[in-house]
């Protein structure tokens, strides 16, 4: 009776290894499964690593399969982002030049791993910041102070054009690139505010001398409008002497003079 009970007790416990064995398979191919699958997020691309080394394998967005244990996803953004860096340099004419940096870039989608390689994460501190000081320098010391103002928009295109070469050896592309802000030195700030005073003077100057000079030829139009009309007046009465006798009634008050002179208008009513 002892051995039956010791068989069928032994049975149980073999029955009850043989179902914790299969949970615990089930277990590990379950940990399995969920490793062997992983999904991309949108904006995002995933760098296969096998061993901790970046293979040529891209993920894009959406389900991707990877060897568990043996191989590993990082997800990478190569979604638009914004960064603003300031920048220091010197001008043609050797003025410090401080300005601020406004930069639109993305990661190449499909060269994610050539920057995970080579760069990591920390590709801004270690490749962005460093080039646009760089490119604005480079560009800077081709102009001066007075023509990075009035040249603005063609400073702007040397910069980005010499940062676009710069970073897309690194698989960085420039979506946008504004330059916020030039600013200078105190001393220079006073100069250019004299000379822009000094021209503005200069303008007055001008425009006073032209209006003078208009007014001087209005006068003499005038005055020659008049000593026209007096030579016309002039040719007129010696051609007919009656014209003052005319005058002369036109202006009478109708009262009879004291004296009779030889150039009275009334010597000659009786005729």
């Amino acid at each position: 009776m002892d051995q039956v009970i010791d068989i069928n007790k032994k049975a149980g416990e073999m029955k009850t290894k043989k179902i914790v064995s299969y949970i615990v398979i089930g277990v590990i191919v379950l940990i399995i499964l969920f490793a062997s699958f992983g999904t991309v997020g949108a904006g995002e691309r995933g760098v296969l690593l096998q061993f901790g080394a970046v293979q040529d394998r891209v993920f894009g967005e959406g389900l991707y399969i990877k060897i568990p244990f043996v191989q590993k996803v990082v997800k990478v953004d190569v979604k638009i982002q914004k960064d603003e860096v300031p920048a220091s340099a010197s001008s043609k004419d050797l003025q410090i030049v401080t300005s601020k940096i406004a930069l639109n870039y993305h990661l190449m989608p499909e060269s994610v791993n050539k920057v995970w390689q080579e760069l990591g994460r920390n590709y801004n501190a270690r490749i962005i910041a460093p080039a646009i000081q760089e490119a604005v320098k480079a560009t800077t010391a081709k102009f001066t102070a007075e023509e990075l103002i009035i040249k603005r928009e063609e400073v702007k295109e040397q910069v980005k054009t010499n940062l676009t070469e710069r970073l897309l050896e690194r698989f960085i592309t420039i979506d946008e690139f504004n330059i916020i802000a030039f600013d200078f030195s105190a001393a220079f700030n006073e100069a250019i505010e004299a000379k822009v005073t000094a021209e503005q003077l200069k303008l007055k100057a001008e425009r006073d001398l032209q209006r003078i000079k208009i007014e001087a030829d209005q006068k003499v139009a005038e005055a020659e409008g008049k000593a026209k009309a007096i030579q016309i007046e002039a040719q007129a009465l010696r051609a007919n002497p009656q014209v003052v006798e005319l005058r002369w009634i036109e202006k009478w008050n109708g009262q009879t003079p004291t004296y009779w002179g030889q150039a009275s208008p009334f010597i000659g009513l009786n005729q």
